[in-house]
């Protein structure tokens, strides 16, 4: 397995609508324009868990893929999300606990417009395959 791993991806404003749902938080910054023109923002933002949720997709089913148990992520909400804006995922292993086959992996998301960092934390993840 490498060390690093990189995934594109951005978001619909139909997912937005949908983790809302799912989630319960229908604050207005996510949903109405009107309203989040009033913010610093100046438009919607995306929920900063959904933005977030790319971490469990990548380490569940791509890096290091099926079989992981995801264990722990911490989590920086440095920069808002936008729908229909390209954002990039970088992976990292940082350290791996071969005896119990977990490592612990960097997230971050970048604004590939910007180059920016918007979400960071770290990820501890179990693999009998592959750590």
């Amino acid at each position: 397995m490498t060390d690093v791993f990189k995934h594109q991806f951005r978001f619909t404003q139909a997912d937005v609508i949908a983790f809302a749902r799912v989630s319960g938080d229908d604050n207005p910054l996510h949903l109405d324009a009107d309203f989040a023109a009033s913010t610093p923002f100046k438009r919607p933002i995306i929920h900063g868990m959904l933005g977030a949720s790319v971490f469990t997709k990548v380490l569940g089913t791509q890096w290091p893929g099926a079989g992981s148990v995801y264990l722990k992520q911490t989590l920086e909400f440095l920069r808002p999300m936008f729908v229909d804006t390209d954002y990039e995922a970088v992976f990292k292993v940082i350290s791996v606990n071969a005896d119990k086959h977990i490592a612990e992996i960097s997230t971050e998301i970048f604004d590939l417009q910007t180059n920016k960092i918007t979400t960071k934390g770290v990820a501890t993840a179990l693999n009998k395959e592959k750590f």
